[in-house]
């Protein structure tokens, strides 16, 4: 099993499962980590999503160049099909979940690992974790996102030195750079990780969705685009149950009983 599962009240933690190639992301951890998604995205009783790696050295190390290099060196043609398509979907795929998605980053994330961390809502990191794009060492550019998505976490001029250096940075820095959302001792990430998603929990499914909907799809557009999704989305949120709760114990003050639909 190269995604393990485990519940932990509202919420599940997925863990990568290669501690012998530091989680590296092969093909196959890829497509179960998908399955994974798929499978939890209806399940209305999950609200969070903790993703980690095995172990305490690695989040994950990146790709599994072992398997690509079969690619690369049949085509180009064959090193996009299977492994940058497949890459760019589940990073597509974990940014645009309608569950949050909490990256507990629990020691290196580099190349596809630090991708795969970028594409996850909120990022919590040990102190001893650390964050590359090395990918220009082996010839080519990050291909699972990275070149788009760090320049918009970062900056391109903070970007552009991570990916043209290959250079690794600290937690210390990616926090103050804003690619992650805190730092904790390592004992404590998991813990942290849960206590975040059991305060997204205690609002409404129907606004948390509509709230990540917003944010992602309006980061690519204009502001103006950005606002009509964000109209559309809150005139999603309003037409619920929770939104009439919500502001109807704003009112009477007390605290809401979201129902979440």
């Amino acid at each position: 099993m190269l995604i393990e599962t485990k519940r932990c009240g509202q919420h599940v933690v997925l863990t990568m499962n290669r501690p012998d190639k530091l989680n590296a992301l092969s093909y196959e951890l890829i497509d179960e980590l998908m399955d994974r998604l798929d499978a939890l995205e209806g399940d209305d009783s999950v609200r969070c999503l903790v993703l980690t790696g095995q172990g305490d050295k690695a989040f994950s190390a990146g790709a599994d160049i072992v398997g690509f290099a079969t690619d690369i060196a049949a085509s180009p043609e064959a090193a996009c099909r299977n492994f940058v398509m497949r890459g760019q979907a589940m990073t597509r795929r974990i940014e645009n979940y309608p569950k949050p998605v909490i990256a507990a980053v629990n020691g290196i994330a580099f190349g596809g690992g630090c991708e795969t961390m970028e594409a996850c809502s909120i990022a919590i990191a040990a102190q001893h974790a650390t964050f590359a794009k090395p990918e220009i060492r082996l010839g080519f550019p990050p291909p699972f996102g990275g070149t788009q998505r760090l320049p918009r976490h970062i900056g391109r001029k903070r970007a552009n030195e991570m990916i043209l250096t290959g250079d690794a940075i600290s937690a210390e820095e990616a926090l103050l750079t804003g690619l992650i959302n805190h730092v904790v001792p390592s004992p404590e990430l998991l813990t942290s990780c849960l206590q975040m998603a059991d305060r997204i929990a205690r609002n409404s499914a129907v606004a948390v969705t509509a709230s990540l909907r917003a944010v992602t799809r309006g980061m690519n557009v204009s502001i103006d685009e950005g606002l009509a999704i964000e109209a559309a989305q809150f005139m999603i949120a309003a037409a619920s149950q929770d939104a009439r709760e919500g502001t109807a114990a704003f009112v009477e003050k007390r605290q809401p009983v979201f129902k979440h639909r």
